[in-house]
């Protein structure tokens, strides 16, 4: 993999530049279809996207996972529009897990570069990155990425689709194509008043050339996209019809679960599996070792006796390499902060010297802290494998199916693409499910079972304490502040654990990381505000403790850092929060027409009543330019989190009702990590096992949400991940203007407690 991903961005680049001739044409050769080889009778393929059946049964492939973010619904969109099909025609699948699937959209922005940077340098990275996704072949779901991806290569696929349909129908009645139309899944010839349905053309269609060049529907004449749709997935979900993983049910099966080493990068010192087997429908207790951890799964003839002899099993652990509580651990990261910086992805000016002469009266300084935090998907880690007859097939609710394709194989001893990954319904993803310890493990227990498929489930307390976490953090901040104005020097140093290291160490252990982890220091370098001096430095944590893409990734702390900061340099200017952000990204007017937008919404700048206080904040993450507004409320008995206003520039909306149900789920789940949850260590181990010590925001204490969707920037931008960042400083800014007290440190409960 380290060979390939190295030779990928050179053929990447080469491509640009049409360079190496065999480098332009490996990436332009498409991939094969992969439907090709498990059609049904009277079934035919298009292209990676589309099955069409000789009864007018249409599929849609929509090769993103589902986890509640309504993505196959927009998916099918895309190619039902180009294919002129209503949305309730469409059966959709998440399909097989193969490098055609590629997603090239999650690797464009993966450069250094603010979303903003249109420089020559940041779009010839983002020219590049796409060869370099598409010779990797990596087919995942992440980086709120999927309609990105897919905008245009689904409505191809549908175009496509409809004009071998449409010259069928023209070879068949002998008159040009041109003459013809389609409508409602049928090819018409109006002047001769016959019609022709898809299913009666599909076998002769894609026995064509695909045309070599398309005609898109102008958006002038689109009837599903720019329109909200019904969700294709709320049926099967509310009736008990869609199929998680957790669901999953096969002939002969047996059932596992996994005890793995409370502390991180060691295993067992000694073990008895003695009491574990005599538990009775124990079948087996199998060691396991991965790049993920170390310990044992056990086999059983039911998941409750799977747990059982979990729980008998008698295992002394090592010693954690880390320091064991999470007081040392914060330690370690403000170590790592009284080092130079490893990098600084944006140095604006000379901010050394703009402090070297400033009055002590015009610096401020403050020091904000965050937590580990857990996923907690509300379904628990689970995954099926079966090993036999030399086949691999691995039933998950998975973020990355051609990774898990690639890393099962060695498992077995067979190739990558000899391994069926069949992707279910998520409950629940957030980053988790780009894991790869779950699946993996059920692999290994597979390999066990004499060719029985084998369903490993987690027990709830084995995922919250075996989890890759969202990092803690300290940023160190300072600002030289002028009355009245903006700051003329910003100075934030972040120290962190790099994810990028963390998830290559256990995912890809033969790459090496290239260049900073941007993710460390993500929603404060990149964010677009105009300071004459301004500095974003990352200090790389060497902490072995597991991280990984958690949503919104570094946005999810670097906002609270940063937005945070912002308002303390605005209160200490005497300076309104939202004037001086106007006046700070004045460049920028997709992030001050969003500001202005929820201002408006809020009805910020009126006087409220003793003990209610505003916050605002502005993110800009996966292209989407996030402004929020929350109101809080003192009760008495705690703080109420009564209102949150959210205005998001997404650039273009497909489904503005979908976007806007993302932002609200971004906006709960940063209101929940921000009101009360918190990882913490002690003795090298996770203390928190459930939802008992490790909750969401509950329904009763949600607050009302009004979402405003604009579309005036020139680029699309995504809605998964958006809504979170800017959630948590708005509240913290709030807090202070309701109580007057700084929120520096997370979770807010362990000053203020919330009702």
């Amino acid at each position: 993999m380290g060979k390939i991903a190295r030779r990928a961005f050179l053929i990447g680049v080469a491509a640009i530049a049409g360079g190496a001739a065999f480098g332009y044409y490996y990436v332009r050769k498409p991939y094969p279809n992969p439907l090709e080889d498990d059609l049904a009778e009277g079934e035919v393929t298009f292209n990676p996207y589309l099955k069409i059946t000789a009864d007018d049964a249409i599929t849609v492939i929509a090769p993103r996972a589902e986890m509640g973010q309504g993505i196959h619904t927009t998916l099918a969109a895309l190619v039902a529009e180009e294919l002129d099909v209503a949305l309730d025609r469409v059966t959709v699948e998440h399909g097989p897990g193969d490098w055609a699937y590629y997603n090239a959209a999650m690797m464009e922005d993966g450069g250094p570069f603010p979303f903003f940077d249109e420089s020559f340098m940041a779009e010839t990275m983002r020219s590049a990155m796409p060869a370099v996704a598409k010779v990797l072949g990596m087919q995942a779901t992440g980086g709120s990425s999927s309609i990105r991806d897919g905008y245009v290569r689904m409505r191809e696929a549908g175009c496509a689709a409809r004009m071998m349909l449409v010259a069928a129908a023209a070879r068949r009645w002998g008159v040009p194509a041109t003459e013809l139309q389609t409508r409602d899944g049928a090819v018409v010839d109006p002047a001769a008043g016959r019609t022709a349905r898809y299913g009666e053309l599909a076998a002769e269609a894609a026995a064509q050339e695909p045309p070599s060049k398309l005609e898109l529907r102008d958006k002038a004449d689109w009837k599903l996209l720019g329109k909200p749709q019904k969700r294709i997935d709320l049926l099967g979900k509310v009736t008990g019809s869609a199929q998680f993983g957790i669901d999953v049910e096969l002939p002969d099966m047996l059932y596992g679960t996994v005890k793995m080493s409370p502390r991180f990068g060691v295993g067992a010192r000694s073990a008895s599996t003695d009491a574990a087997m005599a538990v009775p429908g124990v079948i087996k207790v199998v060691p396991i070792a991965t790049d993920s951890g170390s310990g044992f799964g056990i086999v059983a003839e039911n998941t409750w006796a799977a747990f059982r002899g979990a729980e008998a099993l008698e295992v002394e652990w090592e010693e954690a390499p880390y320091p064991t509580d999470s007081d040392g651990q914060f330690a370690a990261l403000a170590a790592a902060l009284d080092r130079p910086a490893d990098f600084a992805l944006r140095d604006d000016g000379d901010t050394e010297l703009a402090f070297a002469d400033a009055p002590r009266a015009e610096v401020i300084e403050a020091e904000y802290r965050v937590p580990w935090l857990a996923h907690a998907c509300m379904e628990p880690m689970n995954a099926t494998a079966r090993w036999k007859d030399g086949i691999l097939d691995v039933w998950a609710p998975n973020q990355s199916p051609t990774v898990i394709m690639m890393r099962a194989a060695p498992l077995v001893g067979v190739k990558s693409d000899e391994v069926k990954v069949h992707t279910t319904y998520l409950g629940g993803g957030f980053g988790r499910r780009a894991e790869l310890d779950f699946t993996l493990c059920a692999v290994l227990l597979a390999k066990e079972a004499q060719g029985r498929p084998v369903k490993v489930t987690w027990t709830r307390e084995e995922d919250m304490r075996h989890d890759a976490y969202r990092p803690a953090a300290i940023c160190r901040a300072r600002a030289r502040f002028v009355p009245g104005s903006v700051p003329s020097a910003v100075d934030l140093q972040v120290a962190a654990p790099s994810v990028v290291k963390s998830f290559l160490r256990r995912t890809f252990p033969s790459i090496s990381p290239m260049g900073p982890d941007k993710t460390l220091t993500e929603g404060a370098h990149d964010q677009p505000y105009r300071i004459a001096n301004y500095r974003v430095g990352g200090h790389v944590s060497d902490l072995p403790i597991p991280v990984g893409f958690w949503r919104s990734v570094g946005n999810s702390y670097n906002a609270f850092f940063h937005e945070c900061f912002i308002d303390e340099i605005a209160h200490a200017a005497g300076v309104d929060p939202l004037a001086m952000r106007l006046r700070m990204m004045a460049d920028y007017p997709a992030a001050t027409g969003a500001l202005k937008r929820v201002a408006e919404m809020a009805g910020w700048g009126y006087a409220l009543p003793p003990g209610r206080g505003m916050g605002i904040a502005h993110t800009l993450s996966f292209g989407a330019w996030v402004a929020e507004i929350v109101q809080v409320r003192d009760t008495g008995e705690g703080m109420r989190i009564e209102k949150v206003w959210c205005a998001v520039d997404i650039g273009e909306a497909l489904d503005a009702d979908i976007v806007r149900a993302q932002m609200m789920s971004g906006i709960v789940f940063g209101l929940s990590s921000a009101t009360g949850q918190q990882i913490t260590f002690a003795d090298g181990e996770v203390e928190q096992a459930n939802f008992t010590d490790f909750d969401a925001m509950r329904m009763n204490q949600c607050p009302q949400i009004e979402v405003a969707v604009l579309e005036t920037y020139h680029r699309m931008g995504g809605a998964g991940e958006p809504g979170t960042p800017p959630a948590i400083p708005a509240l913290a800014n709030a807090v202070f203007a309701a109580t007057g007290k700084r929120v520096r440190s997370l979770p807010i409960s362990q000053e203020i407690a919330f009702v």
